[in-house]
């Protein structure tokens, strides 16, 4: 061996080497593994406002989500996809997107806005290009609505209770139908143009008890759009009287958008 000490020089420098790459951070060493979605946007439908989400938000924010709601004007669906489409650009990164009922059809609309990760719907109505909730009614039992002179429709209140929340106390019952906020029916005359559940993945919380979407037609709507369905034994108003199960529905979906 004619330079011993050549040779020495060479091993250190390869076993410092080696050592540099053993402590390297494992994200250096392995591909990055997707972050769990933190961002959660809920959005009320026809008849209701934001604040009957306030159970399932507390649930979320303790499981570490960030958590908001939006106010619908429920004046026209473009208007509501608007408000949806504001709430979205205030996320720090991308966010679950959470509709109850006629909400399912802003987000199927809002859902294309390039934050949203995956779609999460709550006994709502999943239309497809060309659809809108009054053709998806059609066939169907239609809500008892009292139409008002400029276009609003004001659900019956004596039937409020039992044909919206009839697993909620009869009293909280009748305060949603006194605090109702009528949708315009425009706003259920609007069709879809581009559903966002084609090019997102989607989840659906199907409420066996329903009596405002019978639970067939929920079945159908999620199957069309390939949504996981996890079936909750609630009325139309499955997140305000099954909250734990609403919210444990969109965790799993938060959880499973990142894989």
């Amino acid at each position: 061996m004619k330079n011993p000490i050549h040779l020495l020089r060479l091993l250190a420098l390869l076993g410092a080497a080696l050592l540099a790459g053993a402590c390297a951070p494992a994200a250096a060493q392995q591909p990055l593994e997707k972050a769990k979605v933190k961002n959660v946007v809920l959005v009320h439908g026809a008849w209701a406002d934001g604040s009957g989400w306030q159970r399932v938000h507390e649930l979320l924010q303790a499981k570490g989500y960030a958590v908001s709601i939006v106010q619908n004007p429920l004046t026209s669906l473009a208007a509501d996809v608007a408000a949806v489409q504001r709430v979205l650009a205030r996320q720090n990164g991308p966010a679950l997107l959470v509709g109850h009922s006629y909400a399912g059809a802003v987000i199927t609309e809002a859902g294309n806005a390039p934050n949203v990760a995956g779609l999460v719907y709550v006994a709502a109505f999943v239309p497809d290009a060309g659809e809108s909730v009054s053709s998806l009614l059609e066939g169907g039992a239609s809500p008892p609505v009292q139409p008002s002179a400029d276009g609003y429709l004001f659900f019956d209140a004596a039937i409020f209770p039992q044909a919206f929340a009839q697993d909620l106390p009869p009293a909280h019952g009748a305060f949603l139908a006194a605090a109702q906020i009528p949708p315009a029916a425009a706003a259920f005359e609007a069709k879809v143009s581009q559903p966002a559940w084609k090019t997102h993945r989607s989840w659906y919380v199907l409420a066996t008890e329903d009596r405002i979407i019978p639970p067939p037609a929920q079945r159908k709507m999620a199957g069309r759009a390939k949504a996981s369905i996890k079936e909750v034994r609630a009325s139309h108003a499955a997140y305000i009287s099954q909250p734990d199960a609403v919210a444990q529905a969109i965790d799993e979906a938060a959880r499973a958008s990142a894989q």
